[in-house]
C-alpha cells in the first residue's frame, strides 16, 4: 500500500531532529516534502510553517510535521490556517489523544525538549493513530472560526 506524502518543516532549532525524522519515515516507506529550513542558521519559523500548513489545509486527510525549539511559535503559526489542527506534542500519550480526540493533522514537536528516540516514538504513534470520530466529531467541527 502506498503511503501518503508528508509535508515537514522546521526552524533552525528543529533542523537536526527534522533530518532524523525524515530518515526514519523514509525508511518506513513514507515520502516527505521538505519545506526547510536546511541548516542551523537562524531563520523565522513562520516562513516554514505556512507552506506545510497550506499543503495540509489543501489536501484532506494529509498529515504534516513541524518542529521548532519550543514548538510553540511554529504551532501557533500553523493553527492560523482554518483547515489545520496542529498539536504540540511532547509525550506519546498526547500525540495519541491529539489524533484520537482532536483529529490533529499536524504534529508539532519541541525539538529542544525531546530526545531523538522519544521524538521518533511520538511520530510513529501520531501516524499510526486514527481519529475516533463519534462524540469527538462534533467538538472538532466547532474548532474552526469559519
Amino acid at each position: 500500500m502506498s503511503k501518503q506524502m508528508i509535508p515537514i518543516g522546521c526552524d533552525h532549532a528543529g533542523f537536526q531532529l527534522k533530518q532524523v525524522i525524515i530518515d526514519h519515515l523514509t525508511a518506513k516507506g513514507y515520502e516527505l516534502k521538505d519545506f526547510g529550513c536546511y541548516s542551523e542558521e537562524s531563520i523565522d519559523y513562520p516562513d516554514f510553517a505556512h507552506p506545510v500548513a497550506s499543503m495540509v489545509e489543501e489536501n484532506e486527510g494529509m498529515l504534516g510535521i513541524l518542529l521548532c525549539g519550543s514548538g510553540n511559535g511554529i504551532n501557533m503559526t500553523a493553527n492560523k490556517h482554518q483547515g489545520v489542527r496542529s498539536a504540540l506534542c511532547w509525550k506519546k500519550e498526547i500525540a495519541e489523544l491529539a489524533r484520537q480526540h482532536n483529529d490533529a493533522n499536524i504534529l508539532t514537536l519541541p525539538a529542544r525538549f525531546l530526545e531523538q528516540a522519544e521524538a521518533l516514538e511520538i511520530v510513529d504513534i501520531f501516524f499510526a493513530t486514527a481519529f475516533e470520530g463519534g462524540r469527538h466529531a462534533n467538538r472538532v467541527a466547532k474548532i474552526s472560526c469559519s
